[in-house]
This record gives structure tokens, C-alpha cells and sequence, in this order.
């Protein structure tokens, strides 16, 4: 059976928050900065990507990085530096802090969509991402006092975000593959400054890059083309899932308890996301099968 695009989007863009929720996971397991993390899996998962994409078609490959658009490349400029913000964020203000920041993207996405693509979102999508805000305030707390660049870091962090699902949304021609694969690398670029890469251990760098290839490429990938085929406020929305399952594969491979707030609040958030993708999807149906009538 054929999905219809809007499934399609919401069956990318799950698989992609998962993939990509591990990257907490992956920061327990090795004994580095957050900035030369970014480096060696910018540099494994961007390497494996244009790898595979110059195996299978060389050619087409080749004429679409040669042939890149500006939408394209803004894409890939704009994830390297959200990335780099997020570094800086992480140094320089409460992990609380850019948690509870980063669950107002659903409500930056809508607005940028609304400006940018004249997509007007619905209001169930809104409610259901004011539930989502508060379990993550629930699971984080509202953490120490922040600092005011850190935290200024974390909403230019989120705005990049929202900004590169809505160019996605609105250049759906341009190939999300070829701009992951230079996220990638151009991540890994710009957080060269602040990392360590050289000092890093083998141990450390085949866990990062392990996590690069089969984590940050492919779940990047998968959330670019998902985006094109969703409303940025239903991408964001679906990406707050990150925000429960992150400590919940800590729990589950390296047995870190969770405690109370952190169940309660990722319940909430699960619950709201799960809750508004049904609903949305009857409501699809409906508005359907009276068409056809």
C-alpha cells in the first residue's frame, strides 16, 4: 500500500529523532568535549554519506553537488552553524536552560512557516507543543541561573532549526543528501576552533565516528526529506521526542536510573506527540472520505 506524503513524512522524521537521540548516548560512552564530538562525527558521518552517494550513482551525485542551489547550501550552512551554536549554548549556559529553549522550536517553525510558506498551523499541533514544553520543563526543572549569551546561543540554535525545515519545506527539489553530507562537514569545520581533535583516543574516535556514520548522517538525512514533506510545525513537534528518549537509551545500555521528574515529563511529552499524530491522522482521514463523497 502506498503511503500518502504526509505519512511518509511522519514515518522520516520519527525515525530520525530516534537516530538521532543517541547522540547522548554516544556523549556518556566517550570521554570528550562536546566540540571535538561534532568534529570527528562531522567528519565520519559527512566522509560515509558522500561515500555511499558516490558509489551507487557517481555520476548524479557529482552533477548535484556541482549543481547546488542556493537553497541547498544555505541548508548546509545553516545546520553547521545551529550546530555551533548549540556548542557554545552548552558551554556557557544550564543544559536546563537550553532543554527547555530548544522545546519552543514547534512555535519558531510555525511562525516561520507562516511568514515564509504562508502555511497557517493547526491549532491542535500548537496546543499539543505547549503539553510538550511543559514535560520537558517537567523532566529538566528550570535548572541554574543561565547565562545570557549561552542562552541567547540556545534560541539561535533553535531558530536555525526551524529556519532549515522551512527552506526544506520550500525548495523540496534540491538534494537534502548532498546538503547533509556538507552539514556535516562544514559542523565539523566550524567547531574545529573549540575542539581537541588530535588528543582525542582511537577508543573515543571509533565510538564518535561509528555514531557519525550510522546515527548523525543517516538521521540527518532522513530529516531533511522528511521535512519536505511535512508543515515545519509538525517536524518540530516530532523532534521534541528527542527530549525523552535521549536519557532513556542512557537507561536502557549504560542502566543510569531515571527519576521521578524524568519519567513523568517524558510520559507527557511521548503521550502528547503520540496523541496528536493520531488525532491528526483521523482528522486527514475524515476530511478524506468526504472528499470522495
Amino acid at each position: 500500500m502506498k503511503l500518502s506524503p504526509y505519512v511518509t513524512g511522519l514515518v522520516l522524521i520519527s525515525i530520525s529523532t530516534v537516530i538521532l537521540s543517541t547522540a547522548g548516548l554516544m556523549a556518556r560512552m566517550v570521554s570528550l568535549d562536546s566540540a571535538t564530538i561534532v568534529v570527528w562525527r562531522g567528519l565520519a558521518g559527512g566522509a560515509a554519506l558522500f561515500l555511499v552517494l558516490f558509489v551507487i550513482s557517481p555520476r548524479r551525485s557529482f552533477n548535484a553537488l556541482v549543481n547546488l542551489g542556493l537553497p541547498g547550501l544555505a541548508v548546509a550552512v545553516i545546520t553547521a552553524i545551529g550546530m555551533t551554536f548549540f556548542i557554545i549554548a552548552l558551554q556557557t549556559t544550564s543544559v536546563a536552560h537550553v532543554s527547555i529553549i530548544f522545546a519552543t522550536c514547534p512555535f519558531v517553525s510555525a511562525g516561520l512557516g507562516l511568514l515564509m510558506l504562508g502555511e497557517r498551523p493547526h491549532r491542535g499541533a500548537l496546543i499539543t507543543s505547549v503539553v510538550a514544553l511543559a514535560g520537558v520543563v517537567v523532566m529538566v526543572g528550570v535548572g541554574d541561573a543561565g547565562g545570557f549569551l549561552g542562552d541567547m546561543m540556545a534560541f539561535a540554535m533553535t531558530f536555525c532549526v526551524a529556519l532549515t525545515t522551512v527552506v526544506v519545506r520550500r525548495h523540496p527539489e534540491q538534494p537534502v543528501l548532498i546538503s547533509a553530507g556538507l552539514a556535516a562537514f562544514f559542523s565539523a569545520l566550524v567547531a574545529l576552533p573549540f575542539a581537541s581533535p588530535v588528543a582525542a583516543s582511537g577508543h573515543d574516535i571509533a565510538i564518535v565516528a561509528s555514531f557519525g556514520v550510522l546515527g548523525f548522517a543517516l538521521g540527518i538525512g532522513l530529516l531533511l526529506h522528511g521535512a519536505k514533506l511535512l508543515p515545519p510545525v509538525e517536524t518540530a513537534l516530532i523532534g521534541a521526542l528527542d527530549a525523552p528518549l535521549a536519557p532513556l537509551w542512557v537507561w536502557l545500555f549504560l542502566g543510569e536510573q531515571l527519576d521521578r521528574a524524568t519519567v513523568i515529563g517524558g510520559t507527557v511529552v511521548m503521550a502528547a506527540v503520540v496523541f496528536h499524530v493520531l488525532a491528526d491522522l483521523r482528522r486527514r482521514d475524515a476530511q478524506a472520505k468526504a472528499a470522495r463523497s
